[in-house]
């Protein structure tokens, strides 16, 4: 598609769509499932809401799109308050997880069926539908209806419906749930081509960590109603600012210990350097340490590598080319480790039930925190 097609495609997406959201407060009689909550989405950006059932996510979307009404605070859409506004004067368009198209209509209707209603000439819907249906790879399903059409294909019937109209904002309440794995995972780099080919900014609530971090820009990362952390992907795996971020987003290991100044805490008989956490502990004060399974060093090992310890393999989850070994080791008092290794590696280090090796935690990628918030 060429650039004359994007323009048309996109609109004023690109220059539209910023939002903000103003100490948003949301209370149903004595429970508040959203408190307080600031955020900015910038134009063009796609932002994952993330977080376990309950934690507030889908709340806090209807609320923008005006489908539930906030207890206090302001939604401002490019500049403008729309906090009281119905939904038919937002501009945004959404994709839900049921799909929600016409059965009774055929697809080009069912897209076209925003433009419709607002009176738009039957030249210009027929070439912005066509032109929906190439952009979203059905351009000969127009005629069809959509008990002929697969999950997926129903799904990006749902997302060029929901760009007829060229929104500034799109938002998607959890697209891909009602999809088996290989669709969801095909469709979930669909979604994210054409969003980055439109240029318009996006909103999608998920509870699936790896749609999170293969999709975003950005991550808000909720629990119980309130914003634990935003930050790229990469931001929210490597540098978790929350004991349940650490927990929520990813697999992690966690030790117990306490520090002894400095960047060193003791975890069992063995003194830890922790390069990344804050040495703002008090000597003996309780820490829980954060570590992802891929956090190790086996390889090439010096005899004054920080954080070396001799390990037992107690446990192989064989998961083709990535696989789980469980650890333990003396020194850390019994306290087990989940650590990964590449089928290459289990077979070119005789990593195997029972073995004993040699590893390393990665200084530079522990985090410590207070053992008394460590778990959400």
């Amino acid at each position: 598609m060429d650039m004359t097609d994007t323009r048309f495609l996109a609109g004023d997406a690109q220059a539209a769509g910023a939002l903000e959201v103003i100490g948003i407060r949301k209370d149903f009689e004595s429970f508040s499932a959203l408190r307080d909550v600031h955020l900015r989405v910038n134009p063009g950006e796609m932002l994952c809401f993330l977080g376990p059932s309950g934690c507030g996510k889908t709340t806090l979307l209807r609320i923008i799109a005006g489908l539930e009404t906030q207890t206090a605070g302001q939604i401002l859409q490019n500049g403008k308050d729309v906090s009281w506004l119905p939904p038919d004067q937002r501009d945004y368009g959404i994709v839900f997880q049921s799909y929600a198209l016409f059965p009774n209509l055929t697809i080009a209707d069912n897209i076209a069926y925003g433009l419709v209603n607002g009176k738009v000439r039957k030249a210009e819907i027929k070439t912005r539908v066509e032109e929906l249906l190439k952009l979203v790879g059905l351009p000969t399903s127009g005629a069809k209806y959509p008990s002929q059409l697969s999950g997926g294909q129903q799904q990006r019937v749902a997302l060029a419906r929901a760009l007829a109209t060229r929104p500034g904002l799109l938002l998607l309440d959890e697209p891909l749930s009602a999809l088996d794995a290989l669709e969801r995972i095909r469709l979930r780099g669909e979604i994210r081509r054409l969003q980055r080919q439109v240029g318009i900014t996006t909103i999608m609530v998920t509870h699936d960590q790896e749609e999170a971090l293969s999709m975003a820009d950005r991550i808000v990362v909720m629990n119980h109603g309130v914003i634990e952390q935003v930050g790229t992907p990469m931001d929210i795996y490597e540098r978790p600012a929350t004991p349940f971020v650490a927990d929520f987003v990813g697999k992690v290991n966690v030790l117990q210990g306490y520090a002894l100044g400095g960047n060193l805490f003791r975890v069992g008989d063995m003194d830890l350097q922790c390069d990344a956490c804050d040495s703002g502990f008090e000597p003996g004060e309780a820490v829980n340490l954060y570590l992802r399974p891929e956090d190790r060093m086996v390889e090439n090992l010096a005899h004054d590598t920080p954080n070396r310890l001799r390990v037992l393999v107690t446990k192989v989850e064989f998961l083709g080319g990535l696989c789980i070994a469980e650890v333990t080791a003396d020194a850390l008092h019994g306290q087990s480790m989940g650590l990964h290794f590449s089928l290459n590696q289990l077979h070119d280090l005789d990593i195997r039930e029972g073995n004993r090796i040699d590893i390393a935690l990665r200084a530079n990628r522990i985090r410590a925190f207070c053992s008394r918030t460590a778990k959400a």
